[in-house]
């Protein structure tokens, strides 16, 4: 059995990342909890970094649609709003509740906004693999919504 030590020296850990995980010990472990746990910690600072962009450029691409900003930060809400800008029915957002069917709906979903910014089909890949510049593009840039929300009727 394999017992790791956590040494929270921060000499150690310099010594881990410097000459490697195996140099550390002669079973090779006593560094990898460190690495590890600073790995996660900046993957999660990563990802906050990354909401905090998202959320920002969701709010302002809402007030471009004439919609609240606010609604970019209310979980289940702001998919609705996604739809009525969009121009889709507001039973939409039921539909992305079936399996399968929420893929194929997600990317109608992604294409009524890219159109209704008067953007076109490549934009909607663009969302769909680069969600979070493709929102700051259309948030932060001189898109104007030119959309229709008549079929919402929510």
């Amino acid at each position: 059995m394999i017992f790791f030590s956590i040494n929270l020296n921060p000499q150690s850990m310099l010594h881990c990342l410097h000459n490697g995980v195996s140099a550390c010990s002669p079973a090779g472990m006593s560094c990898c909890p460190q690495v590890m746990m600073s790995f996660i910690i900046v993957l999660i600072m990563f990802a906050l970094q990354v909401s905090m962009i998202r959320y920002v450029a969701l709010w302002f691409t809402f007030k471009k649609a004439g919609e609240p900003g606010w609604a970019a930060i209310i979980p289940v809400y702001n998919i609705l709003i996604a739809v009525k800008i969009a121009g889709k029915p507001w039973w939409y957002i039921l539909l992305l509740l079936i399996p399968i069917v929420n893929i194929i709906v997600g990317i109608m979903i992604l294409h009524g906004i890219s159109k209704g910014f008067g953007k076109g089909g490549w934009y909607t890949v663009g969302l769909i693999f680069f969600r979070v510049i493709f929102l700051a593009i259309l948030g932060f840039g001189p898109a104007v919504y030119t959309g229709s929300k008549e079929k919402f009727q929510g």
